[in-house]
C-alpha cells in the first residue's frame, strides 16, 4: 500500500492526499504542493499512513518541498491582499446593486487568479462586475456561487451546543441529513431547535442515527401490546436512550403505568395489527378443531378468548366482535 499524507489548504477545508516522498513531515507543517489549480501552500492535517490503492484518487502528486520563510511571508502577504480585495469587491457589488452576498476572497499562491465566493437566492448576472474587478486587480477573476452550508463553513461560528461548528472544526464533507432522523430521535419539530447556523438541519443528527435505528429495531413502539412481568399492557412511551418502555397495564389490580427495561417486554402485537395466532386455551385442543372445540388453523387467540371470523366465542356466551 502506498504511503500518503493529508494536506488541508483552508482552516476548515477538505483534505487531499499527497505522496510524502522523502520528507519527514509532522502534523501542522507547511508544505508546497502542486494541485490542479497550480502551486499552492497547505498544512499537514494527518501524518503519513498506508492507504489502500483503491481508496486513492489518482494521480497522486508528490510534496514538492517544505515551506521556507520566504514561502510563509508570501502566504501572509496573500492573506492581507485577500482582505483588501474582499472590501473592494463589496463596494463594487453595492455600486452595481447586485443581489448577492459576498462570503470570501481567495488568491492563488502564485497570484495569477483571484476567486470570490458568494451566495444568492437565484442566478446573478455578474459579467459587468467581473470586468470591473479585472480592471482593478489585473489578474484572472472568478466568481463562484456556493450554498449556505459552505458559507457557514467559511465564516465559522458557534452551534446550539455552544461549541465551534462541526463543519469548521473537523468535518471534511457534508453528509445527507433528513427530517426523518429528527423524528426517529424524538426531537422537537421546531425548526429553530434542529437547524444549524446555516439554516439547514444540523449535521450532528447523523452522528448517532445508527444507534437510534438499532434501538428502534429491538424495542417495542408506542401503541404496541406487550407482556411484562406485571401483566399485559399497551406501550405509552419509549425512552430510546435508556432503552426503557412505559406500559399501561390492562390489569386494574396493579398500578396504571409501569416502566421496565425494553428487553423485558414481549411484543404480542404491533399498533394497529391483530395479535398473532397462539395456542387454543381449552384443555386438550391441538388447534386443529379436535376435541369438539371448533378451533381451526385460522383462529386468532386473544387471552382466554377465541376469535373466529367476526365473532368472539367464550365458554359462556357469543357476542359481536368490534375491532
Amino acid at each position: 500500500m502506498p504511503k500518503v499524507v493529508s494536506v488541508r489548504f483552508h482552516d476548515a477545508g477538505k483534505i487531499y492526499h499527497f505522496d510524502p516522498a522523502e520528507f519527514r513531515l509532522s502534523l501542522g507543517d507547511a508544505v508546497i504542493v502542486e494541485t490542479s489549480q497550480g502551486i499552492d501552500l497547505g498544512h499537514i492535517a494527518e501524518e503519513a499512513v498506508d492507504l489502500p490503492t483503491e481508496q486513492l484518487i489518482k494521480p497522486l502528486r508528490p510534496i514538492l518541498r517544505v515551506a521556507d520563510q520566504d514561502d510563509l511571508k508570501r502566504y501572509e502577504e496573500k492573506k492581507r491582499r485577500e482582505k483588501e480585495a474582499f472590501v473592494l469587491c463589496q463596494e463594487k457589488v453595492a455600486s452595481r446593486g447586485l443581489k448577492m452576498n459576498l462570503v470570501d476572497a481567495e488568491y492563488s499562491f502564485d497570484g495569477k487568479k483571484l476567486v470570490f465566493y458568494f451566495t444568492a437566492d437565484g442566478r446573478v448576472d455578474f459579467r459587468e462586475l467581473v470586468k470591473d474587478l479585472a480592471a482593478v486587480f489585473r489578474t484572472r477573476i472568478e466568481l463562484r456561487q456556493i450554498g449556505v452550508r459552505d458559507q457557514a463553513k467559511m465564516v465559522g461560528g458557534l452551534g446550539l451546543c455552544g461549541r465551534e461548528l462541526c463543519c469548521c472544526a473537523f468535518l471534511n464533507d457534508f453528509v445527507p441529513v433528513s427530517i426523518k432522523m429528527a423524528k426517529e430521535q424524538g426531537l422537537s419539530m421546531n425548526p429553530t431547535k434542529i437547524s444549524g447556523a446555516c439554516g439547514r438541519l444540523m449535521c450532528c443528527l447523523k452522528y448517532e442515527q445508527e444507534a437510534y435505528e438499532d434501538a428502534h429495531s429491538r424495542l417495542p413502539k408506542q401503541g404496541d401490546v406487550v407482556m411484562i412481568q406485571a401483566g399485559r399492557g399497551t406501550v405509552v412511551s419509549v425512552d430510546l436512550l435508556r432503552e426503557k418502555v412505559t406500559v399501561r397495564l390492562d390489569n386494574e389490580d396493579e398500578p396504571d403505568l409501569v416502566t421496565v427495561p425494553g428487553e423485558e417486554a414481549e411484543i404480542l402485537s404491533h399498533k394497529g395489527k391483530k395479535p398473532q395466532p397462539g395456542p387454543c386455551p381449552r384443555k386438550g385442543c391441538d388447534g386443529k378443531g379436535k376435541d369438539g372445540c371448533g378451533c381451526s388453523d385460522d383462529t386468532v387467540i386473544l387471552d382466554d378468548t377465541v376469535i373466529l371470523d367476526d365473532t368472539v366465542v367464550t365458554d359462556d356466551e357469543i357476542i359481536d366482535f368490534e375491532e
